[in-house]
């Protein structure tokens, strides 16, 4: 399916810093970006730069003292592959790719060794790999608050599962801590939302069950095909839309992301047909 995305920032520099953006669409086999602009005003020397470990596309911005405008827009030809999970085992860690291995540790904001016990007494009985990160999500969704304005930039798993409240950060956040504690790799997944109201960048979370990852969202607001990626990481401190470092304040975000075509049809998960999306 085609989308298109779209994202503005203005920012106040109040003396020479910094500016790295992680807000360009990730390149794959099954997410093609059609075609992109990205626009800065007043115009300053970009550069741009691919994480060596994700993939994931940022670009660096030196700036001076005063305003500066960016905005990015893109076409993006996304697909997804559906995977039968009915059948499936839990892989044994001596088994598992150490390509996933940073995403069984515990991170700076999903600390899944201090939730091991209440993930093994909540979901250590469930069999099927995906049928318990099923769980999870519905748990989480069940029993955590969606409230804005609830948490902040040092918000963790751990403070999320305490207060029962959050955004989708940190529903991401304790979906993935939660799927580490039971051995299940876990990483977390930004991007633009088709169908999420307001629009904004949207976070969800990725599992390795069997040889792929599959996605989740724990908040349910929005259909889980309805995503352009971003970026993924261990946590949001790898995968931040934008890091700052200086002095300087944003002012304003913009995002948008619609349907280029009239196809579209939302998926959701269902217990009843264990089958999961992969984005790639």
């Amino acid at each position: 399916m085609k989308l298109e995305i779209f994202a503005a920032l203005k920012y106040i520099v109040y003396s020479p810093s910094t500016l790295i953006l992680n807000i360009h669409a990730f390149r794959s086999q099954k997410q093609i970006v059609l075609e992109e602009a990205l626009v800065i005003e007043p115009y300053v020397k970009v550069e741009e730069l691919v994480s060596q470990h994700h993939g994931n596309r940022f670009i660096r911005l030196e700036l001076l003292e005063g305003q500066i405008s960016i905005s990015y827009k893109a076409t993006v030809d996304n697909a997804y592959k559906e995977t039968d999970h009915t059948n499936l085992k839990e892989v044994p860690v001596g088994q598992l790719d150490s390509s996933v291995f940073p995403y069984l540790y515990p991170s700076r904001y999903c600390q899944s060794d201090k939730l091991f016990r209440f993930a093994r007494n909540k979901f250590g009985y469930i069999e099927n790999p995906f049928l318990k990160v099923l769980a999870i999500t519905n748990w989480i969704h069940s029993h955590v608050e969606y409230l804005s304005g609830s948490t902040n930039a040092h918000t963790s798993a751990y403070d999320t599962v305490t207060e029962l409240s959050g955004v989708c950060r940190d529903f991401a956040h304790l979906g993935i801590a939660l799927c580490r504690a039971l051995t299940i790799p876990a990483r977390y997944f930004t991007g633009y939302a088709y169908k999420l109201k307001p629009q904004d960048f949207h976070a969800c979370f990725e599992a390795y069950l069997g040889d792929e990852w599959v996605l989740f969202d724990a908040t349910k607001l929005i259909p889980l095909n309805a995503l352009v990626k971003i970026a993924t990481g261990r946590d949001a401190a790898d995968s931040a839309v934008a890091s700052l470092f200086g002095n300087l304040l944003c002012q304003d975000i913009q995002v948008s992301c619609n349907a280029a075509e009239n196809n579209f049809e939302p998926y959701y998960y269902d217990a009843s047909r264990l089958t999961g999306l992969a984005y790639q």
